[in-house]
């Protein structure tokens, strides 16, 4: 089992829907979430992408000098970006930190905000544009001479003269509900990524995926989005689940849900189905809560419980398939001690990297866009 953290590039606090608690989004907070993240032993970061975050790529290349073996998964932006660009950054990233570059493929969600960078497709025109996209790209970094005459991206003999550290290129990770999404993640994903669902729509999608990567002839490997809210005990996890959303009302979340229900992705609207808007019935699962998606775009649920439940719940997503885990929890730098503290004794690593619950000694393992509802660096 992989675990990764999250690099909040949007601003940070302990509350959500609040300005009380609020900690704004600089580079030495990111620096220090980094730090904590690499010397706690997670395997690596994601960071976030859209116009509410810090660049990823500005930001990750200055994480490269005060981390030692910390992954970063950032993202690259089909039709926001060149496919040509985007792999000659690639390599340039994967050189200069020594192969710790992950990529994380974004198609975006949101009309409006993808209008606002010049991007007028469909959504399934977007994805049409994608699987051009990442075609050249991985060919590029697998040392090829690329030419295509593509519906949405043409390039005549291009080339990416200098090669990444990882052969053929980085591991690249993506996620998507829609049909359209899982036909390009079966073509081109090393990693296919789900929001934190409840176990049978993850166990669903996940088949679906499957079926569509060996039809292309494909394997995948999986992974989760998930935060996460763990305490000594079951009743100071859920204390500090409705801590975190004390101070939220009901006009910040119709506010929010307003955003979200002008996006055309699927995931998100598979999160919102999740509580509609609702703050009385948050629980959707055993130990998992639904409550940060109120006002947060993207991954909006989180595993809550003591360390024993949540490895528990990790333990029925790993039988299904996952073995990497993204979390994030509020604040991160706390956040990031306390999973460490609390929840990685249950787990050891073995020599073959398979991760082995540390209690029954038995074998468990087998880049999003953000959108919010508020102002940057407000911590909500």
């Amino acid at each position: 089992m992989q675990f990764f953290w999250f690099i909040p590039t949007y601003g940070d606090g302990r509350y959500l829907g609040s300005d009380n608690g609020a900690r704004a989004a600089t580079p030495a907070y990111y620096k220090q979430v980094a730090v904590a993240a690499d010397d706690l032993g997670f395997d690596g970061v994601l960071l976030p992408t859209g116009r509410s975050c810090d660049d990823p790529w500005v930001t990750a290349s200055s994480l490269i000098p005060v981390t030692k073996r910390l992954k970063f998964l950032v993202a690259v932006r089909p039709g926001l970006m060149s496919p040509t660009l985007a792999a000659r950054m690639a390599s340039a990233f994967d050189r200069q930190s020594d192969g710790r570059l992950l990529i994380n493929v974004v198609t975006g969600g949101d009309p409006e905000e993808l209008e606002a960078d010049g991007l007028f497709l469909g959504h399934d025109e977007r994805y049409k544009l994608t699987d051009e996209f990442v075609s050249v790209w991985r060919s590029l970094l697998s040392r090829e001479t690329v030419t295509l005459d593509g519906r949405y991206v043409k390039v005549n003999k291009a080339v990416n003269w200098l090669p990444p550290v990882q052969r053929p290129h980085p591991p690249v990770f993506f996620g998507g509900s829609s049909p359209a999404a899982i036909e390009v993640a079966s073509r081109h994903a090393d990693y296919y990524l789900t929001w934190g669902e409840p176990l049978e729509q993850v166990k669903s999608k996940l088949e679906q995926v499957r079926r569509s990567a060996e039809a292309a002839g494909r394997t995948v490997k999986f992974g989760i989005r998930l935060h996460i809210i763990v305490r000594e005990t079951e009743a100071e996890a859920w204390e500090a689940a409705d801590r975190l959303i004390r101070h939220l009302d009901q006009e910040t979340i119709d506010k929010a849900q307003q955003v979200y229900a002008r996006m055309d992705s699927h995931g998100q609207q598979r999160m919102t189905a999740t509580h509609n808007g609702d703050r009385s019935n948050l629980v959707i699962g055993p130990n998992l809560w639904s409550g940060i998606g109120l006002v947060r775009g993207g991954a909006g649920t989180a595993l809550v419980g003591d360390p024993s439940q949540i490895a528990e719940r990790m333990r029925e997503y790993a039988v299904l398939g996952i073995d990497t885990i993204i979390l994030s929890g509020y604040p991160h730098l706390e956040e990031a001690y306390r999973t460490a503290e609390l929840l990685f004794p249950l787990f050891k690593a073995s020599s073959n990297g398979e991760a082995i619950d540390s209690k029954k000694d038995a074998v468990v393992g087998r880049g999003e866009t953000i959108a919010y509802s508020f102002k940057p660096g407000s911590g909500r």
